[in-house]
């Protein structure tokens, strides 16, 4: 018997065989011999049964720790087909809720790799076309023979290559930060009149020479977040509204308190979105349809994820009398 190898088995046998000798022993000195052969009988007996049901417990042990072989190689997991009740049914029922829950992790973790080599791919293919500009925009800054004004094009256009790589590594920091969960927003008191404010003010030069209007009528609205973070979130939207709005039109600003939320919606004058980039247009790196050269669609993705840090919310669409609408919520309590 394969049981006889387990050091336990063995000393319980040796245990309970001495003691049922030593009981033999009493009872065919003090009493009988017949008490002491029935006793050794009863002994006997009753090992029998021990060890009928200490082999099925071994048995049961053995399947599972193959089972769990099996799994840890791949091949196959724990079968739920046993019901019967005891400490061996709850070890092997607990057993199971830890593969399952060990193989879940094992999952995601493979589909965050995935995810991660996909990001780096964008990310390098992002960081490639700005580097190959400012590369080149370089080599030709360093020609003897260049005209003032055309170098002094070549330096606005290499300041501006370099002020779009810094925003998208600052960006991409910031996004992984709050993957990460590291970053400790505030809950501060916010107006929606200094939100609008602080959010616009560095589109205040382009959308004027666009010939672009901001209209904000937010009145006294006011939520529970952090201002710098939600001033940025709020700037991409801002920023993607006034890209998409045509010279001569405005981006406007609403604002309403409610017992369970303050909305903020943001509306632009120009074509709207294509019906098929709506689901998407919140995934990190996707370009919809009428997005510009230098759009790397990060903005509005890195915006969600600010909001949804806040117990926050936000949708898209195109309303019925034109433009592109953003949606923001940020509820008071949690949903």
């Amino acid at each position: 018997m394969r049981e006889l190898r387990n050091p336990d088995y063995l000393r319980e046998w040796i245990v309970y065989g001495a003691v049922t000798v030593v009981l033999a022993l009493v009872g065919l000195l003090t009493v009988s011999p017949v008490c002491g052969l029935l006793v050794l009988l009863c002994g006997a007996a009753l090992g029998g049964a021990h060890a009928v049901f200490t082999a099925r417990r071994y048995r049961a042990i053995g399947e599972l720790s193959r089972q769990l072989d099996a799994i840890l190689h791949g091949r196959g997991g724990l079968r739920i087909d046993e019901n019967d009740e005891g400490e061996l049914s709850i070890l092997r029922s607990e057993v199971r809720k830890m593969t399952l829950r060990l193989r879940e992790n094992a999952d995601a973790l493979q589909s965050d790799k995935k995810y991660l080599a996909r990001a780096m791919e964008d990310i390098f293919h992002q960081l490639r076309t700005p580097l190959t500009a400012i590369n080149l925009e370089v080599t030709l800054l360093g020609a003897k023979e260049l005209p003032y004004e055309r170098r002094a094009e070549l330096t606005r256009e290499l300041k501006r290559q370099l002020e779009h790589v810094d925003w998208l590594v600052e960006t991409l920091l910031k996004m992984s930060q709050l993957d990460a969960g590291t970053v400790a927003l505030r809950n501060d008191p916010v107006t929606v009149r200094e939100l609008v404010d602080k959010a616009a003010a560095p589109l205040a030069i382009p959308m004027e020479l666009r010939g672009q209007t901001l209209r904000a009528d937010v009145g006294d609205a006011c939520f529970t977040g952090d201002l710098p973070w939600t001033a940025e979130a709020l700037g991409n939207i801002l920023k993607n509204c006034m890209e998409h709005t045509p010279a001569g039109g405005s981006v406007t600003v609403t604002a309403e308190e409610t017992p369970i939320f303050t909305r903020i919606v943001v509306r632009d004058t120009g074509p709207g979105f294509d019906p098929a980039d709506i689901p998407h247009l919140f995934e990190r790196f996707y370009r919809g349809s009428t997005a510009g050269d230098g759009s790397i669609g990060i903005g509005l993705a890195m915006s969600r994820m600010v909001i949804a840090a806040q117990n926050g919310t936000i949708t898209a669409d195109n309303p019925a009398d034109g433009g592109a609408r953003f949606t923001i919520r940020f509820y008071k309590t949690v949903v």
